[in-house]
């Protein structure tokens, strides 16, 4: 066993379920010092007992992305407890439904708060230390959805789109200091978000077809949801290849979804949201992506 100060450390924010846990635990299985950083501790038993059984150690540090002070404290606890941070991970996030008309402003700001701006406060955490070091990583775990405008989940969407942007601007900002950047691109994944992200406002009544879509999207993904642990995997080849790229699609419709500009243009997407029989349009949704959502 190689000794602590050998070990590469990968922090991975959000270490309390689904891909954030599994990715924790895996990449510690491969020889990484691996954080976790959860809201709180107390709650994390499942993570630690899942650890346990995997025979390895994730560390548990306390703060919530959402929050400027708790961030900068947070890190500047593991920063003193390990020295440094090779990979971030940035995986902690919300998710987010309604369309455009019955989203208050309020939902896009909480939801921006923490799918990009507690990605902004992490990374800024740990690049002074990666700059000087010129080396690192940074992993930004965005989704299909910031791909793909994902029906009736308008507040996610642009957090996602925007997590994308951020994403691939840094990854220009970063290359003169050797530091890579890694976007990963889940679609549907066995997750607790998902069990959580049940709103469906429809305070207007008019978009009950938008929501009921929407749900057997992901009703049809959860049946054929991936294990986070195929997430992590990709995340530790991704920042482990001699062969680096950008983005990384995975999980059921990560790939199919992503390569959406590819296959369907402005037009073609306009009127698939104008199709009014929902057996019509999941065979449009089929004919475009090839995933059967009936």
């Amino acid at each position: 066993m190689s000794s602590t100060s050998d070990r590469p450390v990968s922090v991975v924010t959000g270490a309390n379920s689904g891909i954030g846990r599994a990715t924790a635990i895996h990449l510690a299985k491969q020889g990484h010092r691996a954080i976790g950083t959860v809201r709180s501790i107390a709650k994390a038993e499942k993570l630690q007992t899942m650890a346990t059984a995997a025979g390895v150690d994730v560390e548990l540090f306390e703060l919530d992305v959402a929050d400027d002070d708790s961030v900068r404290d947070g890190f500047a606890e593991i920063l003193a407890a390990t020295g440094r941070v090779d990979h971030l991970v940035n995986n902690a996030g919300v998710g987010g439904n309604a369309v455009a008309e019955e989203c208050p402003p309020e939902l896009y700001l909480s939801v921006m708060n923490v799918n990009l701006c507690g990605a902004v406060r992490c990374l800024q955490a740990v690049l002074p230390q990666m700059r000087e070091r010129g080396g690192g990583t940074i992993v930004n775990i965005t989704s299909v959805a910031g791909r793909i405008a994902a029906l009736a989940q308008s507040p996610y969407v642009a957090s996602k789109w925007a997590f994308e942007g951020l994403s691939e601007g840094l990854a220009q900002e970063l290359a003169p200091f050797g530091i890579r950047v890694v976007i990963i691109e889940p679609g549907v994944t066995k997750s607790a978000i998902f069990a959580k992200n049940i709103d469906a406002p429809n305070s207007t009544g008019s978009y009950e077809a938008h929501y009921r879509r929407m749900f057997q999207f992901y009703a049809t993904g959860m049946a054929n949801a991936t294990d986070p642990f195929e997430v992590a995997e990709v995340i530790h080849q991704a920042i482990t290849t001699d062969e680096p790229r950008l983005r990384y699609p995975v999980s059921w419709g990560g790939a199919e979804l992503a390569e959406l500009h590819d296959r369907i243009d402005d037009s073609d997407w306009i009127a698939m949201g104008a199709v009014e029989e929902d057996a019509a349009y999941y065979q449009r949704f089929h004919d475009v992506f090839g995933l059967d959502l009936r």
